[in-house]
């Protein structure tokens, strides 16, 4: 088992814009969806989407809010992140994460009706590149 650290983790993860989400349903199924990371390239143990507050997804985390995501590079490299979600309905925070890829999907921008964040920290990340393979434990107090 190798020792990356989460900085060298997170500079192969730059080119990865599409995560699988995992959420647990009602009656103990999982869910998973692919989510748009919006290039946050500076990972530091949280990840940032934006959905609609009426979405199963949200309903989901609100009822357990333990979740994974699954990221897939290049060359065999991949990372699971198992984490805690929270929503965030707050307009300010969305500003520091929001790009402009995203009007697309939600016309107003920030202000559009209905728009949520998911803010996901992550506790553990294990990751394969080839043949290598570890894994960092992060708590809240280390990344802050």
């Amino acid at each position: 088992m190798s020792e990356k650290s989460l900085s060298e983790i997170a500079k192969r993860m730059r080119d990865i814009d599409i995560a699988m989400l995992s959420t647990h349903t009602d009656g103990g199924a999982i869910a998973g969806r692919p989510m748009s990371n919006n290039r946050e390239v500076d990972y530091d143990g949280d990840s940032y989407y934006f959905t609609w507050e009426k979405s199963r997804m949200v309903e989901d985390i609100r009822g357990n809010s333990k979740v994974s995501l699954a990221f897939q590079g290049k060359k065999a490299f991949s990372v699971a992140v198992e984490g805690q979600a929270e929503v965030i309905k707050d307009k300010a925070e969305f500003k520091d994460h929001w790009t402009p890829d995203l009007d697309q999907w939600f016309e107003d921008g920030i202000d559009t009706k209905g728009v949520v964040m998911i803010k996901i920290s992550a506790t553990r990340l294990h990751y394969w590149d080839g043949e290598d393979e570890g894994e960092v434990k992060l708590s809240a107090k280390r990344r802050k």
